[in-house]
């Protein structure tokens, strides 16, 4: 096993769990796909590829706040992010 340097400033995961567990909501149904989306657009469009990776995530256990991005490294959780919040969320990490 190798162990290296995660090589990008920032990794923000976008739940796109699409899994219905009974009655609970799930974030694929808050357009957390459009939310990944426009994430990965601002991030090619302020030419921050190779410095934030934008990735899909399954399930953070946290539906019912859907659709919910993890920011890392600094372990921030927003939740109830639309595509519309993406340029604010991206700037505040530049």
């Amino acid at each position: 096993m190798n162990s290296e340097t995660v090589p990008y400033r920032r990794m923000i995961f976008v739940c796109t769990n699409s899994s219905h567990d009974g009655d609970r909501p799930v974030c694929s149904a808050g357009c957390s796909e459009d939310v990944l989306k426009a994430l990965k657009e601002e991030v090619k469009k302020r030419g921050l590829k190779g410095k934030v990776r934008a990735l899909k995530s399954g399930c953070m256990d946290l539906c019912e706040k859907g659709p919910n991005v993890m920011v890392f490294p600094e372990g921030t959780l927003y939740s109830g992010v639309t595509p519309a919040d993406i340029p604010t969320l991206i700037q505040k990490y530049l």
